[in-house]
């Protein structure tokens, strides 16, 4: 019997749900990423191995008007909202939520829930 660490988990997890997500260039995929200090999320188009949009807590623009650190909820908000927005320009409105393995709480839900927020239908 082998105990797994965090990391392990979260990434068995993930393989598990990317069995079954896909992003398409009809429905693309809300991919979401986090570390400890901060959180990325990208809109991705697996068909054509893509990348249409992305957002981060790393942003000069989003480090600025936060003046806190990228791991709290109101900087995951943030990012939701940019990336939403992004999307949004360049005429995506619905995606696939890829949690990328994490539980769906905390930082996570608060970046899709601003994300469906901002008009993003997942």
């Amino acid at each position: 019997m082998s105990i797994l660490s965090r990391k392990q988990q979260t990434q068995k997890r993930h393989r598990r749900l990317r069995r079954h997500l896909s992003g398409t260039p009809a429905r693309p995929r809300l991919a979401v990423f986090r570390s400890n200090n901060h959180i990325y999320a990208q809109v991705i188009d697996d068909e054509a191995q893509s990348t249409l949009c992305a957002a981060s807590t790393l942003e000069k623009d989003l480090r600025v008007s936060l003046k806190a650190d990228g791991s709290s909820c109101n900087a995951s908000t943030a990012v939701g909202e940019l990336v939403a927005q992004r999307a949004l320009a360049k005429g995506i409105e619905d995606v696939v939520f890829d949690r990328g393995g994490n539980l769906y709480h905390g930082r996570v839900k608060a970046l899709a829930d601003a994300a469906r927020k901002a008009g993003l239908h997942f």
